[in-house]
């Protein structure tokens, strides 16, 4: 009798609590469906020039000596980051006022025509002329997270973040397949392209491959991707729950306010911005500069300390890459979400940073030993060795990018205020994006220095970047120090 008396009174609590409990926010699909392919333009157009990049430096002429290759192609990709680095926040000004998509398109159809004209380029200033404009077009890549956080809040983050995120891994795998198996296409498909004008132009197709895709992303942005911009967005007939500036409002009509943005020097005077700024450029710098010696020691003759692999080859293993990331996006990356904290998950992933440049000079030592000196080729057991060693070097490198995404997401629980979410996603990527406009350049020369020196056997740019790696891990514990939790 008593417990039927209870038992509604319990049925009410319950209901209650679950009441109590909003559901996630509607995912607008068709939105994040048209950010995702243009997502996948600038990982595409960025990544196919990096498996024959090299030979391209080659064929200009501009050395005799192979080990120098890296400095020339290690410039032409600096000045594309540092393009990108000056252009970052006049793109997200710009944005401010004529909303996010326009800016968006302007900035991937620019990458289409830079694209092509980087192809057709047959001197270095041409090269770099190419580079440098495409990346002043790219800079607009903050304002595409723009848009994203204004679709989202933490109620789905979990779930859109690793599908918007599995599209730059996707682009990475498209790029260096397109680049590795379209260049030289008269020798590769002389049935096909066996004329005058493709041998004068050899680079000329992978870059028309990825200038066509990124035409498609303007015309698809154009018909669906929306506007996001408050002042900009249409009051009637939007769908979706109201939500400005990262901040939840689903259960109300009235679009939230967002506070007055702190200035730059208040924001500085964080503990947790400048955490998450000095470790971005941590991560960046350490990234970045592994796709640019993994490459480049690729691309290296076995006697001074690569693997001598051809064009293909690079593209092929820059592809493996690729899939790799889409994997942890796809599979693993929304449990962790869910999971663990945040700032905990980008420790982790930053102390994975040692070990992937580690693994890289045994697979020379691995090499050296089983080269056939008689063919100069390598044996299959050696071979099969080598692309294992490679897949685990990958694994590590392509796991510690994933705190890209949780950089992301600590940005957003840790911005001072709503207002202020924006200014703090700049100084974040403005730090990122210094570290990619010198990583290049510097691991490129610390890589010939090493060899034409043999300064430690050749091997001292793994000494100074793994060391580089273990120091910022120490860095990226501050984050943990200072930073919300962020598990759902």
């Amino acid at each position: 009798m008593a417990s039927d008396e209870t038992r509604p009174l319990l049925d009410d609590q319950n209901s209650e609590s679950q009441d109590s409990i909003p559901a996630p926010t509607p995912i607008p699909k068709v939105q994040l469906a048209a950010l995702c392919t243009v997502r996948l333009v600038d990982p595409v157009a960025f990544t196919q020039l990096f498996p024959y990049v090299n030979e391209f430096m080659s064929d200009l002429r501009l050395t005799d000596d192979p080990s120098r290759i890296g400095f020339y192609s290690g410039l032409v990709e600096s000045a594309f980051s540092l393009s990108q680095l000056v252009s970052i926040y006049p793109w997200a000004r710009l944005s401010d006022v004529i909303g996010r998509r326009p800016v968006i398109l302007v900035g991937i159809f620019g990458t289409a025509v830079t694209t092509l004209v980087f192809g057709l380029s047959k001197s270095l200033a041409s090269v770099l002329i190419a580079r440098c404009i495409g990346g002043l077009f790219s800079g607009n890549v903050a304002v595409i997270h723009s848009l994203l956080g204004e679709i989202t809040d933490p109620s789905n983050q979990a779930d859109v973040f690793p599908i918007y995120g599995i599209m730059y891994p996707i682009g990475t795998i498209i790029g260096p397949l397109i680049g590795g198996s379209f260049s030289h296409p008269a020798d590769k498909y002389p049935q096909f392209f066996n004329t005058g004008f493709w041998k004068e132009y050899p680079y000329l197709l992978p870059c028309l491959t990825a200038a066509i895709i990124a035409i498609i992303g303007v015309a698809l942005g154009y018909a669906f991707l929306e506007e996001t911009l408050p002042s900009k967005r249409k009051q009637n007939g939007e769908k979706h729950a109201s939500v400005s500036y990262g901040v939840r409002n689903a259960h109300s009509s009235i679009p939230v306010t967002p506070d007055k943005p702190m200035d730059l020097r208040q924001l500085l005077a964080l503990p947790i911005i400048r955490a998450l700024a000095t470790s971005g450029f941590a991560l960046c710098f350490l990234a970045t500069a592994f796709d640019v010696v993994f490459v480049l020691f690729c691309y290296s003759p076995v006697h001074s300390g690569g693997l001598s692999f051809s064009s293909s080859q690079i593209g092929y293993a820059l592809a493996a890459a690729g899939t790799i990331a889409a994997a942890f996006q796809l599979f693993i990356m929304s449990y962790l979400l869910r999971t663990f904290d945040c700032a905990k998950m980008y420790n982790f992933c930053m102390g994975l940073w040692p070990y992937a440049y580690t693994v890289l000079p045994i697979l020379n030592v691995i090499a050296r030993s089983g080269i056939d000196e008689g063919t100069g080729q390598l044996g299959p057991y050696t071979t099969a060795a080598l692309w294992t060693g490679i897949a685990i070097a990958l694994t590590l490198a392509r796991a510690g990018t994933v705190a890209y995404g949780l950089s992301m997401l600590l940005i957003k629980a840790n911005s001072p205020s709503p207002g202020s979410l924006g200014r703090s996603n700049g100084v974040v990527q403005f730090a990122m994006c210094s570290a990619r406009s010198f990583a290049p350049f510097f691991v490129s020369s610390l890589f010939a220095l090493s060899i034409d020196y043999n300064l430690l056997g050749g091997y001292l740019w793994v000494v100074i970047m793994g060391s580089l790696s273990y120091f910022s891990t120490t860095i990226s514990r501050q984050i943990s120090l200072h930073s919300k939790r962020t598990i759902p």
